[in-house]
């Protein structure tokens, strides 16, 4: 499933493959790469509410920043994981949690085969990197929180997804 437009990268618009998820929804499995080359699937990320922070590049500013703030959120959030996802390669992910420090995020790399990028709807046609998002799933895998951002250079709302998570939280406690 393509949606052209759906996204667009200083103005110009691209296509999204896969479907637009939305909160009620089942989360999809997928299959990605962590910083130790092993395949994860969405069943072992555990089973506390997840935040995923979806993001293009960690080397450009606005995914920089996005990683850095879920990073210093993670201490406040009890029972609750996250999760960044990109296109890099779990070897430059490694490298820049190192050099910054981050260390409560855990990364998922999506070079392999985009297959998050195809189940959740955020891989970018053109360019074959993902689109910014953010999902928040409950402990049941269901998607409580969805934010496709509609400018890839702009941050999302780190509000709404905190507070959704929050509250997802605070219900299966």
């Amino acid at each position: 499933m393509e949606r052209p437009g759906a996204t667009t990268l200083k103005g110009n618009p691209l296509t999204l493959i896969g479907p637009e998820l939305k909160a009620g929804d089942a989360a999809p499995n997928f299959t990605a790469v962590d910083n130790n080359l092993k395949t994860v699937t969405l069943a072992e990320t555990g089973g506390n509410v997840r935040i995923i922070s979806v993001v293009p590049s960690l080397d450009t500013p606005v995914c920089d920043a996005q990683t850095k703030r879920f990073n210093e959120e993670a201490a406040r959030l009890p029972n609750v994981d996250i999760l960044t996802v990109s296109m890099d390669l779990p070897f430059a992910q490694k490298r820049w949690c190192g050099a910054f420090g981050v260390d409560r995020v855990k990364m998922l790399s999506d070079h392999k085969g985009a297959d998050f990028g195809t189940h959740y709807g955020t891989l970018i046609k053109e360019l074959r990197i993902e689109s910014r998002a953010i999902f928040v799933l409950d402990r049941h895998n269901t998607i409580r929180h969805v934010e496709y951002v509609k400018e890839v250079a702009d941050h999302p709302n780190y509000e709404t997804a905190l507070a959704a998570a929050r509250s997802a939280a605070a219900a299966t406690a």
